[in-house]
């Protein structure tokens, strides 16, 4: 049996068959109604793996229909698509979020077909303890990769260090990005091993190419789950021992919601990182609801605005005033500000001028594997005044 099951609503026939036709093509069965009766008795006996909402039709809006997702305490991947306002739009998404539904993004009527293939493509099922053990696997074996996206310093034009994002390179699906399996990784226990992989596989990669003459500094992403693990800032040092890496070349970049778990088990773990010599990032800063709490709390020293504010600030005036703001914000805490999701020239520039410290993004550079970066450090520059 399929999985990877589709629930479409729409009050457009000919939506709902456009997206049927991707959908199947990307590997889901897929169902499309117009009926709000049928979609939630859809809901609740075909046990659909993603949902796709309009917002807008006749009789039941989408915000009902979300509301009712929550009660029947559903556990799909809920996209949403509709043609309203992109501020309406992003109030939906978190307001789902809210209601506890597990959100996937959303997509603003029209788009184009294959981006929706995309999306759907990225939301494919991969759950499960087959999988899980298949995960175990790759972890145990290094059927794991690392890619890295470059970051720019402002002021000098040039890259100046990666990211670190891990690959699964899955016997039949391909190679996998994190969004895919990161969650599965938590929820089987599988968050520390991979973590550790990641840490032992990046350090010894910067160092490498700082003996081949590349200063190049690193940044490497960490699980709230791996925040409560006090022997964390132990086995990171270590790690940076064995491969001769200084912790002041690494920053350990944690989301805002990771850090909300065990607020004094995380102090600890971030504190005593600190200690060691590691730079501390609060990465997506600006989405949730606590953030000047941590950044008052916690030990950071740099701050990531989220790449939803910069992607849209030149579309959105709200969008703009946010990034101005917290690129104020950090410069008056003494934080390095870094904007993710820099995808023009222009909004490079925008932010530039801002007083942004650096900045990563398409418009830089896309994540790429280890040996295309020294390529990427010794040519790329953005032009500065």
């Amino acid at each position: 049996m399929n999985h990877d099951r589709l629930l479409i609503i729409d009050d457009e026939s000919g939506f709902r068959n456009y997206v049927r036709r991707v959908g199947e093509a990307s590997g889901f069965e897929v169902f499309a109604t117009g009926d709000s009766r049928v979609f939630k008795e859809y809901t609740r006996s075909w046990h659909p793996s993603v949902i796709m909402i309009d917002l807008q039709m006749p009789g039941s809006d989408g915000i009902e229909l979300l509301r009712d997702l929550a009660d029947a305490k559903s556990e799909a991947r809920v996209l949403i698509a509709s043609g309203v306002d992109l501020k309406i739009l992003d109030t939906a998404e978190r307001l789902a979020a809210e209601h506890g539904l597990v959100i996937s993004g959303t997509l603003h009527k029209p788009f184009s077909a294959s981006d929706l293939r995309e999306t759907l493509e990225r939301l494919r099922e991969i759950d499960g303890p087959l999988l899980a053990g298949a995960l175990d696997h790759a972890i145990r074996s290094d059927n794991l990769l690392l890619e890295y996206q470059p970051k720019i310093d402002c002021k000098t034009g040039q890259v100046y260090g990666v990211e670190a994002l891990v690959r699964w390179q899955h016997p039949t699906r391909g190679t996998l990005p994190p969004d895919q399996f990161i969650s599965l990784a938590e929820h089987s226990g599988l968050i520390r091993d991979l973590t550790k992989w990641v840490l032992n596989a990046a350090t010894r990669q910067a160092m490498e190419w700082r003996r081949e003459g590349l200063p190049i500094e690193l940044a490497v992403n960490l699980s709230a789950l791996d925040l409560q693990d006090i022997k964390l800032p132990d086995f990171i040092a270590a790690s940076c021992e064995a491969a001769g890496l200084s912790p002041g070349l690494v920053t350990l970049e944690v989301t805002e919601t990771a850090v909300m778990g065990d607020p004094v088990q995380t102090m600890d773990v971030l504190t005593r990182l600190r200690l060691k010599g590691f730079h501390l990032s609060i990465d997506d800063f600006g989405t949730g609801y606590s953030s000047l709490v941590q950044l008052r709390k916690m030990p950071f020293s740099e701050l990531k605005i989220d790449k939803s504010f910069v992607i849209e600030m030149k579309r959105n005036q709200d969008c703009h005033v946010i990034v101005k703001a917290v690129i104020g914000l950090g410069q008056e805490l003494g934080l390095s500000v870094v904007a993710e999701g820099v995808e023009t020239a222009d909004v490079f520039e925008a932010v530039r001028k801002m007083g942004v410290d650096a900045v990563q993004g398409y418009f830089i550079g896309r994540p790429a594997r280890a040996d295309r970066i020294e390529e990427i450090v010794r040519t790329r520059s953005v032009g500065t005044p």
